[in-house]
């Protein structure tokens, strides 16, 4: 029997990328967010999830697409690491897919610049491909990262 594996998917512009749902803690509607100061542009700010303060990375900024519409309010996809929860800021959730292992393949040598160092493969679905997020690159933001405030 061929090896599964199960993940969180969500939209980031045209992007469909998925992350394992075992380091999923929940997904929730836009939150506010306390901005901190000096941060790099990455970081959003900071979220409170009843009582518990979360940094929350703008994943658009991270893939440096243009920042959402001021009316399109990201979604959360709060995951768990090491250091604790981090919310990801995405524009739409998905489904959880299921998908065979053995169906999983490198980053096509059409993924280009910084979403080649964040996506760590591909599954190719149907209609699409689902982008795996390597979620641990994703959250290392770069140390060339221009300080300043929004």
């Amino acid at each position: 029997m061929t090896r599964q594996s199960q993940y969180c998917t969500f939209q980031l512009g045209p992007l469909f990328l998925g992350v394992e749902v075992a380091k999923v803690q929940e997904v929730i509607r836009h939150q506010q967010i306390t901005r901190v100061p000096l941060a790099p542009p990455e970081m959003r700010g900071l979220v409170n999830l009843r009582g518990q303060i979360v940094m929350a990375i703008d994943l658009r900024r991270r893939f440096e697409m243009p920042d959402r519409a001021a009316t399109q309010l990201p979604t959360n996809v709060v995951l768990r690491t090491d250091d604790g929860a981090v919310s990801l800021l995405v524009d739409e959730i998905g489904d959880v897919l299921t998908v065979a292992e053995d169906l999983f393949e490198p980053s096509p040598e059409t993924l280009r610049g910084i979403a080649r160092e964040l996506v760590r493969g591909v599954y190719k679905l149907r209609s699409q491909l689902l982008l795996i997020l390597d979620t641990e690159k994703v959250m290392q933001i770069p140390a060339q990262a221009t300080v300043r405030t929004h």
